[in-house]
């Protein structure tokens, strides 16, 4: 795909200074910038680059004089990072934007699916499946009996949807993610062995949901798993059954949440976490990187470690943690002394 300056300019409402039919097709970072590239300048750090890079067209703020002669063609724009922002988010439209049906799939008689739809190659639709609108999928997806997939979703390569599994409007499903595998439910015999108790509930993905690569949503033991809108999802995350997390709440690589816990909206959770089942963690929670998580959690706290503790806390003791080597050779001196006194 190619644009052209005035192209570019026109979706950006922006001002060409330069070549306005100069053509690019790729996009760079300004200090890499080639022939047939874009770039942009919003740091004034990287100012020195412009003189020098070889992008042909480059996006800059409204008030940006160029001090030296420049081989780039300039739009100019109110906010040039917002600007550049927007362009990826209309260069990705455009590239996702594919249409029809490629071989070898399969079909079941009942799915049915609206208009903008594609389906990639070795990709599998199932009895009584429900697809909305302009919903791309990629090659090797496999979508399960009875799913419901709404508007504007996308699913990328690979990816698994269980049966019964809801996707709301706008969602974004990335590659290997698999959405409604069992909940982990056994129980013991008197044996010490273990049976599985059915998993007979489903996976609900409200509007606007980002789900990263590898992450893992199991379905609810009864009821639903539900993630609320607007909840984005890092890669290798995995989310239990029964497990409810709030609107707005994101969540980073590599944490794993229990089986029926609560997650409250507009929190921030950081990677490597771990959070135990049956408890509820409040609304605007932040919990930091490689947390363990084993209480209830009121609204608005800040936490850190493992147990956790709150932010604050956990600072103070890490201060005296550090200091145990020098404090326990003192106390050793103190015991010395005193012993050389007794005797």
């Amino acid at each position: 795909m190619k644009f052209t300056a005035t192209q570019i300019a026109g979706i950006l409402e922006g001002e060409v200074e330069g070549n306005p039919q100069i053509a690019v097709h790729k996009l760079s970072k300004i200090e890499e910038g080639e022939k047939g590239s874009l770039t942009f300048l919003a740091n004034p750090k990287y100012t020195s680059y412009i003189y020098s890079t070889k992008a042909s067209i480059t996006i800059v703020n409204k008030d940006f004089i160029p001090e030296q002669s420049l081989s780039t063609t300039l739009i100019k724009v109110d906010d040039a990072y917002k600007s550049f922002s927007k362009l990826l988010e209309y260069y990705n439209q455009v590239k996702n934007n594919k249409v029809g049906i490629e071989n070898p799939v399969f079909i079941s008689e009942s799915a049915n699916y609206g208009e903008g739809f594609y389906l990639g190659a070795f990709s599998y639709l199932g009895d009584n499946v429900k697809i909305g609108k302009n919903v791309k999928v990629y090659p090797n997806v496999y979508i399960g009996d009875n799913v419901t997939i709404g508007n504007d979703v996308m699913i990328f390569a690979g990816a698994k949807i269980y049966s019964e599994s809801i996707i709301g409007n706008n969602c974004t499903i990335h590659s290997g993610v698999i959405i409604g595998a069992d909940g982990f439910g056994f129980t013991p015999n008197a044996n010490g062995e273990y049976s599985k108790v059915p998993q007979t509930g489903n996976v609900i993905l409200e509007d606007n949901v980002d789900v990263g690569a590898g992450t893992t949503i199991d379905r609810a033991t009864l009821g639903s798993t539900i993630l609320r809108k607007g909840v984005k999802l890092d890669n290798q995350i995995q989310i239990a059954h029964n497990v409810e997390i709030g609107e707005h709440t994101a969540i980073a690589a590599q944490t794993g949440i229990a089986g029926s816990t609560k997650i409250g909206k507009n929190c921030l959770i950081g990677g490597q976490v771990g959070i135990v089942g049956h408890i509820t963690i409040g609304d605007r929670v932040k919990i930091q990187a490689q947390s363990g998580i084993g209480r209830n959690v009121k609204d608005d706290e800040v936490l850190q470690g493992s147990p956790a503790l709150n932010y604050g806390d956990f600072n103070k003791s890490y201060v005296h943690f550090k200091n145990l080597p020098k404090l326990v050779n003192q106390i050793s001196n103190i015991e010395k002394k005193v012993e050389g006194e007794q005797n």
